[in-house]
């Protein structure tokens, strides 16, 4: 095993160590070391070390994995990797534009199956079971595209401060967690308006 950081995180690899070190390494789970032994991962990027694709998303604390991937036998290249993230992420409030967190810890038991098995079939019926396996190319899977899936999945899609967040004021945009304002928005029927302006 050998520990180093990398590209602003800290690392463990349980591969054989390499000489040199480049600028930037991704976390590969190898299918070709699967093919020998199951292949153990533990891997840490510290507050904002980690590429989300997305700026809304902010790390506030050390993203911390850890777990296995094998390669399953007789199923013609099907790799299983299992383990648990831990961090905490903070997004933007859908509703007041204020700060919404949200502590992460959660396990991921997920599948892959090797994606030239479908190369050449134009249409693929899926059962219940294969609708939820990824596909994967050699030389493997990278840890880093995981990671970022499994922990969007975890973000609601409308992410809120809390359930009792009273949003933003429609009238004078304060915002009303913060601040009570007298507005009283009306809501009128567009379809109407033309009315209004009828002598009877």
């Amino acid at each position: 095993m050998s520990v180093g950081v990398v590209a602003g995180h800290a690392t463990m690899w349980y591969s054989q160590p390499i000489a040199q070190v480049a600028e930037y390494q991704v976390m590969l789970l190898s299918i070709k070391e699967m093919e020998v032994r199951k292949l153990p991962f533990a891997e840490t990027w510290e507050s904002n070390g980690f590429d989300f694709a997305d700026p809304g998303i902010v790390q506030k604390s050390p993203l911390v994995v850890e777990g296995v991937a094998e390669l399953l036998p007789d199923t013609g290249g099907e790799v299983r990797v299992s383990g648990r993230i831990r961090t905490d992420l903070e997004t933007e409030c859908d509703r007041c534009l204020g700060r919404a967190s949200y502590h992460i810890d959660v396990p991921f038991d997920l599948f892959y199956s090797p994606l030239e098995s479908t190369a050449g079939v134009e249409e693929v019926a899926l059962d219940e079971g294969e609708a939820e396996m990824g596909f994967y190319e050699m030389p493997g899977l990278e840890l880093e595209d995981i990671v970022r899936e499994q922990l969007l999945l975890q973000l609601p899609m409308q992410r809120v401060c809390s359930e009792t967040c009273k949003g933003i004021c429609p009238v004078c945009g304060v915002n009303r967690n913060e601040t009570s304002c007298a507005c009283h928005p009306t809501l009128a029927d567009d379809r109407w308006m033309a009315l209004k302006s009828l002598n009877v």
